[in-house]
């Protein structure tokens, strides 16, 4: 017992990698019980395509974490290892020295994250030091490799002079961009010794060639796992940022495991900024074999918010069918897990019991509101216009939504859709959510605007009409359950954009649009129609011109 006390864990209360604080929100660190999860995954998938063969009791399948932070999986992957080698190794520090040597692999992110992940693994920063638990290195790096990487600047257009390392004077630029990962020149470019957040696996023209240099020529990996940095500033307005972890997902499988599992944002089942392609690349690839989403917001993470949540997948070399789709609530599945192929639809309908309630609104082929909804910006007014405080000495004046107040502009001074002003509108917000850990109303009360009247980019126009009933009609309708709940299959963050209406039915507004209307018209079950009304909360109407 004393021998197996040197690599156990679970005597210590409590565990110190589920009390370690997160880097930030772009370089999260994996809970012990997400990523166990995570590997009983792999598990059951070994087994399933080695007849039932304990992947912990094979000497010879090698595992990579390429984006190490604290070391986590590495850690849970060595503990099973060790326990199920037993038989074939008796001598715990033989089968230590195995493990660590010969199956257990990482890249670091960072220099810190290097340390921590040998001192999480090794129990020494140090790999072949006095307190390292193995006895078999002889660098100190162990298998958990890092080496500082720069980006690489491209496409820059402001200039500074400046000397190069010997001294020369030289013209460089200052405003480009990372041809690798996107990064700003702006924000990223740092001296050395400073963070630059390059990547090395993304930082490469060839994954291959780098695990090549970390660790040997030959090698090859059966399981890639691990949790990827997900983002970085790019240089945009306020804390615009721009996701990278795609770029991890695409590496890790040009190094062709048999395995991957990794967890991400779920925000690219809906796709949007940089994350189109890529939500087509994963839908239609059917090796994708199993999903496990966190709609909730801090499930996964305690403490980290993510909107749109987080998911895990794993994909296999050998699989090519339907995935299998599970939901987690407070950390626990919640309905049934069901296998299905995740381009059914041009988004990921996360949802299992969505699907068939999509399929009976589907059935009729009717068109649908994303073609009614206008573009961001309807009328050419930034959401930081501030125009006239009141419509005193205008010639036309226009009344205008502003960002949570009301202002005035000359009718001749509006930028763009000059027709619509005298249109009936119903106007909703491009952005709707809140702090809170479940979204529950997915759209903004709408807000009848009459002629005369137009809106800044706050808003858009959902729907144009000619008349007073036809746009008060149609605002009921944006508040119906129905219609929030097909917003929300679409609806990954806090933008509320036209895109998010293409599953809504645009139906005529000749007839007054309820909840008993909607479900009969598409002969909804008691479930459906209780699944419903369990996700959206029912929405009050406004009165003529009040914001939400």
């Amino acid at each position: 017992m004393a021998e197996k006390s040197v690599l156990s864990l679970r005597g210590r209360n409590p565990d110190v990698l589920t009390c370690i604080a997160n880097l930030s929100n772009d370089e999260v660190f994996t809970p012990p019980d997400v990523a166990n999860q995570m590997l009983d995954g792999i598990a059951e998938a070994w087994a399933g395509s080695h007849r039932g063969d304990n992947i912990w009791a094979d000497k010879h399948v090698t595992f990579l974490d390429p984006f190490t932070k604290s070391g986590v999986f590495l850690r849970e992957i060595t503990k099973r290892l060790v326990d199920g080698l037993e038989s074939q190794m008796p001598d715990l520090q033989r089968r230590v020295n195995h493990v660590l040597t010969k199956q257990v692999f990482g890249i670091a992110i960072t220099e810190l994250t290097a340390l921590l992940a040998r001192r999480s693994v090794y129990c020494s920063k140090w790999a072949s030091q006095g307190h390292s638990i193995c006895r078999r290195f002889n660098d100190d790096s162990g298998n958990i490799w890092f080496e500082p990487r720069q980006h690489t600047w491209v496409g820059g257009h402001e200039t500074i002079v400046t000397a190069d390392g010997e001294g020369n004077t030289i013209e460089v630029t200052v405003d480009g961009k990372c041809s690798f990962c996107g990064a700003s020149q702006k924000v990223l470019d740092r001296p050395t010794g400073l963070e630059s957040h390059a990547y090395a696996l993304i930082h490469t023209d060839s994954p291959t060639d780098l695990v090549a240099k970390a660790f040997g020529d030959n090698m090859q990996f059966d399981v890639i796992i691990g949790n990827p940095p997900y983002q970085l500033e790019d240089g945009g307005y306020g804390t615009s940022a721009r996701p990278i972890y795609q770029l991890f997902v695409r590496a890790a499988k040009a190094l062709e495991p048999r395995f991957l599992s990794m967890i991400t944002p779920s925000r690219w089942f809906a796709g949007g900024k940089g994350l189109d392609d890529f939500r087509d690349e994963m839908l239609k690839d059917h090796r994708m074999a199993a999903l496990v989403d966190y709609p909730k917001l801090f499930d996964a993470f305690p403490g980290v918010k993510i909107r749109g949540g987080v998911s895990h997948f794993l994909w296999s070399r050998d699989h090519d069918g339907p995935c299998r789709v599970q939901t987690m609530w407070d950390s626990e599945p919640v309905g049934s897990p069901t296998r299905r192929y995740l381009d059914e639809f041009d988004v990921l309908v996360r949802r299992n019991e969505a699907v068939p309630i999509l399929h009976k609104v589907n059935a009729r082929g009717e068109p649908t509101l994303d073609a009614r909804v206008s573009s961001r910006k309807p009328f050419g007014l930034a959401t930081n216009y501030e125009g006239k405080r009141t419509p005193v000495g205008m010639k036309k004046p226009v009344r205008l939504f502003a960002n949570q107040r009301i202002a005035w502009i000359e009718d001749v001074d509006i930028p763009a859709k000059r027709e619509w002003v005298d249109d009936w509108k119903v106007l909703t917000t491009a952005v709707q959510g809140t702090s809170a850990a479940v979204e529950t109303m997915f759209l903004s009360k709408p807000i009848i605007a009459g002629p005369g009247e137009a809106c800044t980019e706050t808003y858009l126009v959902a729907g144009r009409f000619g008349s007073r009933e036809e746009a008060e009609r149609y605002a009921a309708y944006l508040r119906t359950r129905f219609v929030r709940f097909l917003i929300s299959l679409r609806k990954a963050t806090q933008h509320a954009t036209r895109d998010v209406y293409s599953f809504v039915p645009d139906l005529p507004m000749d007839q007054v649009w309820d909840e008993a209307s909607l479900y009969a018209r598409y002969e909804l079950a008691d479930d459906e129609i209780s699944f419903i009304e369990e996700t959206v909360k029912p929405m009050d109407a406004p009165q003529q011109g009040e914001a939400d």
